[in-house]
């Protein structure tokens, strides 16, 4: 009886030869998995695909809710993004695709699981590690990574074996789910050139966007967007909505070099208008309800929180323990955010929470403070206790200094008589 592998499985170039390379490099039955994470892509057409390739069987799972509960959340709450600019999409669907990986794989007795990434990229480090943390048995195949094929090498091998490839119209390669698009490659190599509008599907061009201002209300429950515009919307449909909103408006384009987990510099364009739009409402009303020092922890509790998922340690403990800290810092993140969207541009322009720490009260500079003044002064003298009391030994140290080694005067040369 042959063996299994389970395949990670996308319908395009490099998972279709995949199948057919597994099974005459390994002799082994493959089994495909397609996970619905949002991509809007046509499932049926795919696992028929994946048939005709030479799959044994095929599973399609419905992952969106999952992904969005167990990922997306505490992506938002941690205010997830890599180098300050990244929302993370990409890396937090690849954890779950691993995991349904060896879900599957325990279902079939499979002794391997595979995926199409390539060996230049951070999602095969995503993949293996989960997979092996999970289940340290399985074998982990990236036939892409063994074969290090050319792209024409690659369609040769296709055409050689009769896989049908579905025709692509665009010159880039994309990924995406809910959370956000990637798109590489094509142009895009070359971190000098402007991307052309072909390349983006969610975000219009800032100059087609409307000429009036759009304005959007999200409100939060305990860290986590609730509604919209004050009607309560599920989380699926909430992401959806702003995602919509925020890219009819031209919002939502990151465009910068990345740091790679594998050494590399990466120039990476990603279209994620509901993620950046979310997270910085969600940062915005964490100044209003978290006090300063919780801020200023949480700030490199969120840096760690997203270098760990980008760079595949979803698993680790460490993620974990942070993901706890996180938690009790939402309880108290709960109000609305109003933010105003503007031929490619968006600001919070207004903010409101019962669990609010701003009292007008405190910070009026009319009649009706109730602010005491003159507490200053005796703040500012403890406040600048140590600084003073440094300035001053370091004042007499200079001075003691220029006594011990006044400057020497120059005597003026005594002429030899001849």
């Amino acid at each position: 009886m042959k063996e299994k592998t389970v395949l990670a499985y996308s319908g395009g170039l490099d998972t279709s030869v995949c199948i057919k390379w597994l099974q005459d490099k390994y002799d082994s039955d493959v089994v495909t998995l397609t996970l619905d994470l949002g991509q809007q892509e046509d499932f049926r057409e795919i696992e028929q695909r994946a048939y005709s390739t030479g799959a044994v069987k095929h599973y399609q799972v419905d992952a969106k809710d999952e992904f969005v509960s167990s990922y997306v959340s505490p992506a938002i709450k941690a205010n997830g993004m890599y180098e300050g600019k990244y929302p993370l999409a990409t890396a937090l669907g690849r954890p779950l695709i691993a995991a349904k990986l060896v879900e599957v794989a325990g279902k079939e007795h499979a002794t391997a699981v595979a995926h199409g990434c390539t060996g230049k990229g951070n999602d095969q480090v995503r993949i293996d590690v989960t997979v092996r943390s999970l289940n340290p048995d399985l074998r982990v195949i990236a036939p892409v990574r063994e074969w290090n094929m050319s792209r024409d090498k690659e369609m040769q091998y296709a055409k050689d074996h009769g896989i049908k490839i579905k025709p692509s119209k665009s010159i880039f390669s994309t990924d995406q789910n809910l959370w956000g698009r990637s798109i590489e490659s094509g142009t895009l190599e070359n971190p000098d050139e402007e991307p052309p509008a072909s390349a983006f599907e969610w975000v219009s061009p800032p100059e087609e966007a409307p000429d009036s201002p759009g304005y959007l209300e999200l409100g939060f429950e305990e860290g986590l967007p609730v509604s919209v515009n004050g009607r309560e919307t599920p989380d699926l449909e909430l992401i959806q909505r702003v995602n919509q909103f925020a890219g009819k408006h031209g919002y939502g384009v990151v465009d910068h070099v990345e740091d790679r987990l594998v050494g590399i510099k990466s120039r990476e364009v990603y279209e994620c208008p509901a993620a950046l739009s979310i997270i910085e409402a969600h940062r915005d009303l964490e100044q209003l309800t978290l006090t300063r020092s919780e801020l200023s922890f949480k700030a490199g509790v969120e840096k760690e929180w997203s270098w760990l998922v980008y760079s595949g340690l979803w698993m680790d403990p460490l993620r974990l323990a942070l993901d706890s800290f996180v938690e009790t810092t939402q309880r108290r993140v709960s109000g609305k955010v109003r933010l105003k969207f503007y031929k490619g541009g968006m600001r919070v322009v207004g903010r409101s929470s019962a669990n609010s720490l701003y009292k007008v009260e405190l910070s009026t500079y009319t009649k009706a403070s109730t602010f005491d003044q003159n507490s200053a002064v005796g703040f500012i003298e403890l406040w600048g206790l140590q600084s003073r009391i440094a300035a001053n030994v370091a004042s007499r140290r200079a001075k003691g200094a220029h006594r011990e080694h006044p400057e020497r005067k120059q005597s003026p040369e005594i002429e030899q008589e001849s």
